[in-house]
């Protein structure tokens, strides 16, 4: 299965990164290998989570306050946002009419 990431979650994601670094140096390294190991386990486990009434799945991250909602078109994971699970709930949903 293949992976991509929208512009927009690429885009949170170094935002976030950027934002535990003012915090403490070195804690962007922290977010960014959590990051990358729930990417690792949903491209090995892609249907494990269930399907939300909005038509994504979504998987969060253990230390931080982040979720990672995607969809899988074809043989695609699309990373539709990475979205701080305080704030706006669902901003993002209009995405996945980007994805053909």
């Amino acid at each position: 299965m293949k992976k991509k990431i929208l512009q927009q979650a690429f885009e949170e994601l170094i935002d976030a990164i950027a934002y535990y670094e003012e915090q403490q140096a070195g804690l962007w390294l922290r977010l960014k290998d959590e990051f990358d190991q729930h990417v690792t386990w949903i491209l090995n486990n892609p249907t494990v989570p269930r399907i939300r009434s909005g038509g994504y799945r979504r998987v969060n991250l253990k230390i931080f306050p982040y979720y990672i909602p995607y969809i899988i078109r074809e043989e695609t994971l699309w990373i539709l946002a990475f979205a701080h699970s305080h704030r706006k709930p669902n901003y993002w949903i209009k995405r996945k009419s980007e994805i053909s």
